[in-house]
């Protein structure tokens, strides 16, 4: 085999050697510098035309982020009370169920009355009968809008608001530590320089006594927050709180008709609380009505004993007073009672404007003995103006209701008297009389009010040398016995202050 040396082979060509045909670096660089002035010019002019696009065509500029801000204001919670179920439309008639009574247990421990936020009801009812009116506590419009308004000489003139103003200060001196006033004891307080007082009522009354004395300060302006008398309004509340049972009446039910007492307790306590807008009183002031509808006849009213179907006109007219003034300040009210009340009135009262004590004709209530012949009934009309107050009080119009012009009619046929032998000296009548013909107005009211300032301001007691005695009233009415002078000087007061004391209910 033939070997091949590659040392021996020789390629002839023609072409250059590579180192011969390759640029060298300073070729190029040189070449490239030749060029230089060109791509220089390029660039400018390049960049003028890019300067000129972007001016006459600017870019859409983004969108700046603009920082809001919103304030909500969320309304602060407040823990409401389920309203109750609008009331149905109550027709007497068609009344088939009666309300059931549930015990509700209340545990209070507090010993005095110290504002509260709890407002909680406390109603031991749960009937579609049952209503709410809007409440006005604290300063409250309405039919308790012009209170205060005999001071200074308004209302019934300097005379009345200077009598009024007498009877407050007597009836502040007289009260207990405890708050109560003492029907029996009340002379206690008496100074001893000066002669004592006399007329004491009945123990059993204490309660319905110290009602009525709240009535009178709440009357003229003062509440539980502000006043003159608020420290004895809220002394005598705290008494009376102290006073009621788990049932919610308040004191006992010794005395046959402590359902009086109660009563009255019930509209001052009711009274308290809505004016005072007291929060803390709301379930006793509840509880009170709630004694009064388990104390109710069966689709009927009120008399002494609790469900007895006993009815009569003086318990009733009370508790019309507690009920009307309950539903004003928001406590739950069976408004179908109302309804059977004015049914009531109307069963009472015949076409003269009469209204009987339990039936049709029927005169006052009279106590066993010379009771009755030492006061004659037909010497006033007490019932007949307790039924045209309560009409009054309830909404009813003599517009639309005939029979309270006769009623009014006949009140003004008996004007005021204060004629102790006579025996037509009768306090309660006065009273309602004084309310019912201030709302009916007109010349039945200027003249009532006329003999009103002969009988009752001019027998006060203004004698500064009797100065025990001095603003009260001598208990020597038909009721004065069982009242004594608490009775009859919170009860007179709070007939002088008719002028103010509630707003004209019909207008």
């Amino acid at each position: 085999m033939v070997q091949l040396d590659p040392t021996k082979i020789v390629v002839q060509s023609d072409a250059a050697p590579s180192w011969e045909q390759n640029e060298t670096f300073q070729d190029m660089m040189a070449e490239r510098l030749r060029q230089a002035p060109w791509l220089i010019l390029s660039f400018a002019l390049h960049a003028v035309l890019l300067l000129l696009v972007w001016a006459l065509f600017p870019p859409e500029k983004p969108p700046e982020a603009k920082l809001k801000a919103e304030m909500v204001i969320k309304d602060e919670e407040q823990i409401e009370e389920p309203p109750p179920p609008p009331p149905p439309e109550t027709v007497v008639e068609e009344v088939t169920e009666e309300v059931v009574i549930t015990e509700t247990t209340v545990t209070e421990t507090e010993e005095a009355l110290e504002e509260s936020e709890d407002d909680t009801k406390e109603s031991a009812f749960d009937s579609n009968q049952w209503n709410s009116a809007v409440g006005l506590g604290g300063g409250a419009g309405g039919k308790y809008g012009g209170r205060g308004g005999g001071r200074g000489g308004k209302g019934g003139g300097k005379s009345y608001a200077a009598a009024i103003d007498a009877g407050l200060r007597w009836l502040a001196a007289h009260q207990d530590e405890d708050g109560k006033w003492d029907s029996d004891g009340f002379m206690k307080h008496d100074a001893a320089d000066s002669e004592i007082c006399n007329g004491p009522g009945n123990a059993v009354h204490d309660v319905g006594n110290t009602g009525l004395a709240l009535l009178a300060f709440l009357g003229d302006g003062s509440t539980m927050k502000t006043g003159p008398y608020k420290v004895n309004i809220k002394k005598g509340i705290n008494w009376l709180r102290s006073q009621q049972q788990e049932s919610g009446l308040f004191g006992g039910s010794a005395s046959h008709d402590f359902v009086y007492d109660h009563a009255i307790a019930a509209y001052a306590m009711v009274e308290a609380y809505g004016l005072s807008d007291y929060k803390l009183l709301k379930k006793t002031a509840q509880k009170g009505i709630n004694y009064l509808e388990s104390h109710r006849n069966p689709y009927s009213v009120w008399r002494y004993q609790p469900r007895d179907n006993d009815n009569d006109i003086s318990v009733t007219g009370w508790a019309i007073m507690a009920y009307e003034s309950g539903k004003f300040f928001d406590l739950q009210v069976n408004t179908g009672a109302l309804k059977l009340c004015e049914t009531f009135l109307d069963q009472v009262s015949d076409p003269t404007g009469k209204h009987g004590y339990t039936k049709q004709g029927e005169g006052s209530s009279r106590k066993p003995g010379e009771h009755g012949t030492k006061f004659p009934i037909e010497k006033g009309e007490a019932l007949s103006a307790v039924g045209l107050f309560c009409r009054f009080f309830m909404g009813q119009d003599p517009k639309e209701k005939p029979i309270m012009k006769a009623t009014a009619d006949l009140l003004r046929s008996k004007p005021p008297v204060w004629d102790e032998k006579g025996g037509t000296i009768d306090h309660y009548y006065w009273y309602y009389a004084t309310y019912a013909l201030f709302q009916y107005g007109g010349d039945h009211w200027k003249q009532w009010q006329q003999k009103l300032e002969t009988a009752v301001v001019k027998n006060q007691h203004r004698d500064g040398s009797k100065k025990n005695l001095l603003g009260s009233w001598d208990p020597i009415g038909a009721w004065g016995e069982d009242g004594g002078r608490v009775y009859s000087t919170a009860i007179l007061t709070l007939t002088l202050e008719a002028y103010y004391r509630y707003s004209r209910l019909v207008r």
